[in-house]
């Protein structure tokens, strides 16, 4: 397979993980300057994002251990899966939320990124 297919999903995934930390970052500097939020800024939508990341994670992600064979991605992965999803059980808008949330995204982000890179070799 060439090198764009192969590594089109996790780049989606990046992508994605991307837009929710400014979905996170964003949201917080609404709550913060105007203590007022919208309908895109609650749990519900973080649950919409969560469901498209769990299949696309799962999918990207053992399809590079079959390459690479290296199952930390897929632990890295589910460390932030389960992040992302333990952030629904606080207030939202909380530092706390916020933090959790961030720092799932960010794990899942990572393993995308070293998933791919070892993917190519």
């Amino acid at each position: 397979m060439s090198e764009p297919n192969r590594t089109w999903i996790d780049r989606s995934a990046m992508g994605l993980s991307g837009l929710c930390v400014v979905h996170c970052l964003a949201g917080s500097v609404l709550l913060a300057g105007l203590s007022v939020t919208g309908g895109l800024w609650n749990h519900e939508f973080h649950a919409i994002g969560l469901a498209l990341a769990l299949p696309l994670a799962a999918f990207a992600l053992l399809r590079g251990v079959r390459i690479h064979q290296r199952y930390v991605v897929t632990v890295l992965g589910g460390v932030g899966l389960a992040l992302m999803a333990a952030s629904l059980m606080f207030a939202h808008g909380s530092v706390t939320e916020i933090a959790v949330s961030i720092t799932g995204v960010l794990l899942l982000a990572s393993a995308h990124l070293l998933n791919m890179r070892w993917s190519r070799h």
